[in-house]
This record gives structure tokens, C-alpha cells and sequence, in this order.
């Protein structure tokens, strides 16, 4: 099943797997995953992946998340034979189909799920810690760069401090933030990251 939220071409796209492994089949099954991440590591536009194991042994649902650069790369893993290879190996350790969610926006700059189904933070938490980037961001562009942006048309120096700055807290500030808040912003306990 695949559900698909906020999907534009050319911003980053996550991908949200949920996963219910047979019972006996973890090992086989982690194995499996590790071989699919080291292969999509190699792709052009692949961003990271986060493994999460289940939460309980009473509920044997992995989630796996990854990050494309955008909708092509993103497909041009998925219709690969390296992917497929490995896919149908996988799925044949499942309980039941894997399920399937893409997002894009500002969502995927929170990337850690705080409990399943995968479920965002707050707003308003979203909110600070974006705030808590994007401050020190803007203020850093207009220290280093203030006697020469003053010099540039409003316009033009609001489109290439909004560029800098947005490329900052997608590819450099926010995952490092959701890092570091994750305890925060995720509160749900035992959480096994890989």
C-alpha cells in the first residue's frame, strides 16, 4: 500500500517503510535491509536511512526511513534491478506486504517517527526547533554577509538569503536539530536507531 503526502519534484523525498517480519526471521530480515541500504548508498541522490526497530515483541513492525534528493532519483532507485533483487528476498520474510508513505515539505525535516504510525511532532514543537535553526542561520548570513547584501536590490537579497538559508537548515541544520531534539520531539522510549 502506498500513501503519498506534499509530494513536489524537486524538494527531498522521505519514504517511510513499515515492515512486519515473520517471527524468526529478524536476522535474515536486518541482513536483508543493511544490503538494500549499503546498495541505495550508491545511487546518485541518495540522503540517509534510519532503521527502527519494533517497539515491542508483541508488535514485530520495523520502519524504515530514507531520503532521495528528489522524485527522480528517487525513482530511478526504485525501478532498479539492485533494489528489486533484494525486495522480493524481503518480502518474503514478511507477515503481511510492506506499506509505503512519501512525503516532501517541511514534515521531512523531522525524520525520527515518535510512534507507530509514523506520526510527526507537534506543530508547535516543529515550530521552536525550527526556529532555533533558522535564527542563528539568518543571523550568521546577515554577519557575514550584511555590508555586501545591503548593497543588492530588496528583492535580490531577499531571494539569495532565503536560498542560502533554506538549503542550510534542509541539507545541514535540521537533521543535525532533530538529532539533537529528538528526545524532545520523539519522547517514546527505546528507541533503537540504525
Amino acid at each position: 500500500m502506498t500513501k503519498t503526502v506534499n509530494q513536489t519534484s524537486n524538494h527531498p523525498i522521505t519514504v517511510v517503510i513499515s515492515r512486519r517480519v515473520r517471527k524468526g526471521e529478524e536476522f535474515a530480515f536486518e541482513q536483508l535491509s543493511s544490503q538494500m541500504t549499503e546498495r541505495a548508498a550508491h545511487f546518485p541522490g541518495y540522503l540517509g536511512a534510519t532503521m527502527f526497530r519494533p517497539s515491542s515483541p508483541d508488535d514485530p513492525e520495523y520502519r524504515i526511513i530514507f531520503k532521495f534528493r528528489d522524485r527522480e532519483t528517487l525513482t530511478a532507485w526504485e525501478e532498479s534491478p539492485e533494489r528489486a533483487e533484494l525486495l522480493e528476498q524481503l518480502e518474503a520474510l514478511l507477515v503481511k506486504p510492506s506499506e509505503r508513505e512519501v512525503t516532501s515539505g517541511i514534515i521531512t525535516w523531522f525524520t525520527l517517527p515518535g510512534q507507530n504510525p509514523v506520526k510527526p511532532p507537534p506543530k508547535w514543537k516543529m515550530t521552536i526547533v525550527s526556529w532555533l535553526a533558522l535564527y542563528p542561520a539568518v543571523t550568521l548570513v546577515f554577519v557575514l554577509f550584511g555590508d555586501l547584501l545591503a548593497q543588492i536590490p530588496l528583492l535580490l537579497r531577499t531571494m539569495a538569503v532565503t536560498i542560502v538559508v533554506m538549503l542550510l537548515m534542509s541539507y545541514v541544520l535540521m537533521p543535525r536539530m532533530t538529532r539533537w531534539f529528538a528526545f524532545w520531539l520523539f519522547p517514546k522510549k527505546n528507541h533503537d536507531v540504525r
